[in-house]
């Protein structure tokens, strides 16, 4: 991994106190909704093993709008976005329904979605209903992506829904892209394929081994093709033509700065929480260990934000293993909550050396 200049080390330095600042104050910024496990695809590599039938029904929509209004005496709402995700959050039919009770609170809301069921008209029917932000996801040209997705016509679909997107100017939107070894090689058509549609944002994503994807040994990158994947997207992001960013998945040394708007900083349990589909009260929805702070149907959702999740806000905990004296400690502090085990153990690291 390339070398951290001092330069960046000093602009570091600054962030930790800026980061230390944060998590005092641990305002929150977005909330993710988990408001089904359903799924109408069988991802190879999906960190939650989601499956087209779920052993836990959705969370009733009520349910969740009582959360939100639980909030509403204590934050601005227009600061605050609510994700809904899944699972494939579309194969409900009441997304309409919640997002307008969204909006009429205020809330910026959005949605995170394989595009399957995005039709020109259910975007529509989305738009009516307030939508601010959605998140379409693209794995790689069309075999590929199809193999991924294991499904044929997953890229065919995947791909009219982002140019239906695409044409949109009131909408936040970007794609994203689980990188693995068959997709690396075709990021500079990808590019192009998704310029020519008229994408201005797109994040690319590794894979790390949970869920399903824990079977699929040759989705993780090593050094050098994680050093590939690094180049890209930094020489993308000089080209201007696609912002290009690296999502806020670990630290990465000399790439800090290069390759995101931002130095990595987990932001889980600092500004951002999430409404499980048990009704779990947790951070980024990505964790797939128990890390749960509460449950809304026994707690108050905004005393547990304002006075649990301290294995989040504080983590000194981490420091144990590969990170117990490795020199970027005080930079990463552990990386992301979402590549820790239950036991606490780290599952990955993008920084394989000490330096």
């Amino acid at each position: 991994m390339k070398k951290l200049s001092i330069k960046k080390r000093l602009a570091l330095e600054l962030n930790r106190k800026l980061k230390s600042e944060r998590r005092r104050e641990h305002p929150l910024r977005q909330l993710f909704w988990e408001c089904t496990w359903r799924c109408n695809l069988s991802c190879r590599h999906c960190g939650s093993d989601c499956k087209s039938s779920s052993m836990l029904p959705d969370m009733p929509s009520e349910d969740f709008l009582r959360v939100i209004d639980n909030l509403l005496p204590h934050i601005d709402p227009h600061v605050v976005s609510v994700i809904i995700t899944g699972g494939e959050p579309l194969v409900r039919d009441d997304i309409e329904k919640v997002g307008l009770g969204l909006y009429r609170r205020e809330f910026p809301w959005g949605l995170v979605t394989n595009g399957q069921l995005l039709t020109e008209g259910r975007f529509e029917s989305l738009r009516r209903a307030g939508l601010h932000n959605i998140t379409i996801s693209l794995d790689g040209l069309e075999d590929t992506h199809n193999w991924m997705r294991n499904r044929p016509d997953s890229f065919r679909k995947a791909y009219s829904a982002i140019k239906t997107v695409a044409k949109a100017t009131d909408i936040n939107f970007d794609v994203v892209t689980c990188v693995n070894r068959r997709s690396l090689e075709e990021l500079d058509e990808l590019k192009e394929l998704l310029i020519d549609a008229g994408v201005m944002r797109w994040r690319l994503f590794t894979i790390f081994p949970s869920g399903r994807a824990a079977l699929y040994p040759e989705f993780e990158l090593g050094s050098e093709l994680l050093e590939k994947l690094m180049r890209f997207i930094s020489s993308t992001r000089q080209e201007g033509r696609i912002k290009a960013s690296f999502c806020c998945e670990g630290f990465l040394a000399g790439y800090e700065g290069e390759v995101r708007d931002r130095f990595f900083e987990c932001q889980a349990g600092v500004s951002v929480a999430s409404v499980l589909l048990d009704g779990g009260i947790g951070a980024c929805p990505s964790i797939r260990a128990d890390y749960r702070q509460g449950n809304i149907y026994e707690d108050d959702f905004w005393d547990v934000w304002q006075n649990r999740y301290g294995e989040y806000r504080d983590r000194e905990w981490m420091r144990r293993g590969v990170c117990a004296d490795c020199s970027f400690w005080r930079y990463c502090e552990g990386n992301g909550m979402h590549l820790r085990d239950s036991e606490g153990n780290l599952m990955h690291c993008h920084i394989i050396h000490k330096g």
